[in-house]
């Protein structure tokens, strides 16, 4: 068993949203989900907790009601191998309602940020040469989905 788990409060969706990061990723799986019972505070029988794995990583998602809500000030980041990864994962997590934002940045119909970001783009970045970390840079700032071919072509000048 993991030491950390990321919590997700969610109003009334856990189950939902759980079946949908399930469905996205490809690595993952349901592993359970627990019940309010005749005590509450959630009414009897609806889900209470819902836990999940996604590519190796456990979470646990709860319907605590609508008190708290997801900022960008947590977000979970995407290490992804090739564009046909960050293009499937960028189109699956904005569907259905989901917010692009801006380099690698966005947010799930639940509300939830997530960055799909291309493993090159850190490659790039920590090259020692300035004026070419200066032009991906620069690239990667005016894009929303994050393009490898695009920083590519700023690195090569």
């Amino acid at each position: 068993m993991q030491k950390i788990t990321p919590f997700l409060w969610f109003d009334d969706q856990a189950e939902e949203a759980m079946n949908f990061y399930t469905s996205v990723f490809k690595d993952s799986r349901v592993i359970g989900i627990s019940r309010y019972g005749e005590a509450g505070p959630g009414e009897a029988g609806t889900v209470m907790i819902a836990t999940f794995e996604l590519e190796g990583q456990r979470f646990t998602a709860l319907n605590g009601g609508p008190r708290f809500k997801f900022t960008e000030a947590i977000s979970f980041e995407v290490d992804c191998e090739t564009q046909e990864e960050v293009d499937y994962l960028w189109e699956s997590l904005t569907a259905g309602g989901g917010e692009e934002s801006m380099c690698g940045w966005l947010r799930d119909k639940y509300g939830l940020s997530w960055q799909v970001v291309p493993r090159v783009l850190g490659e790039l970045m920590g090259d020692e040469d300035r004026e070419k970390v200066k032009r991906v840079t620069e690239a990667m700032l005016s894009m929303r989905k994050i393009e490898i071919a695009e920083l590519q072509r700023a690195y090569d000048g």
